[in-house]
């Protein structure tokens, strides 16, 4: 069932209202089906019917767009990707990087967790700056817990931002998702000059194997990480982590393993198991472009 789409999906994916998918439906402007009464749409079908009725629009590409997922990089998502056999490569940056990949067409998809400060969310400002007249969706995978990872036990007694004074952080790269965040909280409370940065970590994973490994007294990273790591975690905040697609990209195969995916109890125990997750609104459109 996972290769047909309901009319709420649908709807979502082509920025429409559900009453003008159930009335294209009607009219047999759009291929579809019926079970019990409730209509679905077949993916395959769907994006053929797209393709064959663009002239100009938004879903005829300039260029194919590579079968790479770009960006932040995330633990669950990656092994995710991997396990549902969808055939995707990744190349995870950072969030940054990853968008104006997204923008040059090098990937179906880009990983963020880019916050706004002056409209206080997730993701949307940046990618509306960027990509907005494209036809791309932004859809939730996950909140995360990220804070401080120090020490097992906490040996230096470090529990806020503000004892990091005087200590040793290891930082990620500067067009990273939590870097930018990191610098936010540290320019806000007023001592971002105070804090001895080592040399940037390029992954979650480094970040928390430098503390671990003592190269770093602290670093600004996942609870999920710190749990792998063995190493104490001090929350300090929750961010959303969503991917960016390109709107027919989600109609092909390889996306569509993965979103099927999503849904099986494999996945959700191995969501469960990851410390700091929560991915109750997993699929959720927070932007349509185009």
């Amino acid at each position: 069932m996972e290769q047909y789409l309901t009319t709420k999906e649908l709807a979502d994916l082509l920025r429409l209202k559900e009453r003008k998918v159930y009335d294209l439906a009607a009219a047999g402007e759009v291929p579809c089906t019926r079970a019990t009464g409730k209509l679905l749409f077949p993916r395959d079908a769907v994006s053929v019917w797209l393709e064959q009725n663009t002239v100009h629009g938004a879903f005829a590409p300039v260029t194919p767009r590579l079968n790479v997922v770009l960006g932040s990089h995330d633990p669950l998502l990656e092994w995710a990707l991997r396990e549902s056999g969808s055939g995707l490569a990744t190349f995870f940056d950072s969030s940054r990087d990853g968008l104006e990949r997204f923008a040059a067409r090098e990937g179906v998809a880009t990983g963020l967790h880019l916050f706004d400060a002056q409209s206080g969310s997730w993701n949307v400002a940046p990618v509306a700056e960027t990509v907005s007249q494209e036809a791309v969706v932004l859809v939730e995978w996950a909140w995360r817990e990220r804070g401080l990872i120090v020490g097992a036990g906490n040996p230096l007694k470090i529990h806020t931002l503000a004892d990091l004074k005087g200590h040793r952080v290891v930082p990620r790269q500067p067009a990273a998702g939590s870097q930018l965040l990191l610098e936010q909280h540290l320019i806000a409370h007023g001592f971002m000059d105070d804090i001895t940065f080592t040399t940037p970590a390029l992954s979650e994973a480094d970040a928390a194997l430098a503390v671990q490994e003592g190269k770093a007294d602290a670093a600004f990273g996942l609870g999920s990480l710190a749990a792998q790591f063995r190493l104490t975690f001090l929350p300090v905040t929750e961010e959303r982590f969503d991917l960016l697609i390109d709107r027919r990209s989600y109609f092909e195969p390889p996306l569509q393993s993965l979103f099927a995916f999503t849904r099986t109890d494999a996945f959700k125990h191995k969501a469960a198991e990851l410390a700091g997750y929560n991915v109750s609104g997993i699929g959720t459109v927070r932007f349509n472009g185009g």
